[in-house]
């Protein structure tokens, strides 16, 4: 019998991502309700295990750190083909990327010799 926690983590997920296949949403609300999470509104929780699945299911990202890239460039890269998945799957939010300096202020290497991420190449780009 479902717990209080795993309907609401069920009802949450189709008012956000209403279109979601049902193997993902399976993998989603596993995640949603796993014990790391408990401490989390079902709200945020949902939220964090949606774009957790998208980002290491339906895109790179996994593959650009493969290729050396931190987690902020490779997030970067991958937003646009987050936000894509979450458009096909109906979803009532976007991952918009954090608030910050203007591009002008962004020096132009991190401080390790790596370009910052707005200024660093794709690896698939030409």
């Amino acid at each position: 019998m479902p717990t209080e926690r795993q309907k609401s983590i069920a009802r949450q997920l189709t008012q956000l991502i209403p279109r979601v296949p049902y193997i993902d949403a399976e993998a989603i609300r596993d995640a949603a309700g796993s014990r790391h999470m408990r401490d989390l509104p079902t709200a945020s929780a949902l939220w964090l295990a949606t774009l957790a699945h998208i980002r290491h299911q339906h895109t790179d990202y996994d593959a650009l750190r493969d290729e050396g890239y931190d987690r902020d460039e490779a997030l970067f890269f991958v937003i646009d083909d987050v936000n894509a998945v979450l458009d096909r799957w109906g979803s009532t939010r976007q991952l918009t990327s954090e608030p910050g300096d203007d591009d002008e202020d962004m020096p132009a290497e991190d401080g390790k010799g790596r370009l910052a991420p707005k200024q660093r190449p794709r690896p698939d780009a030409d």
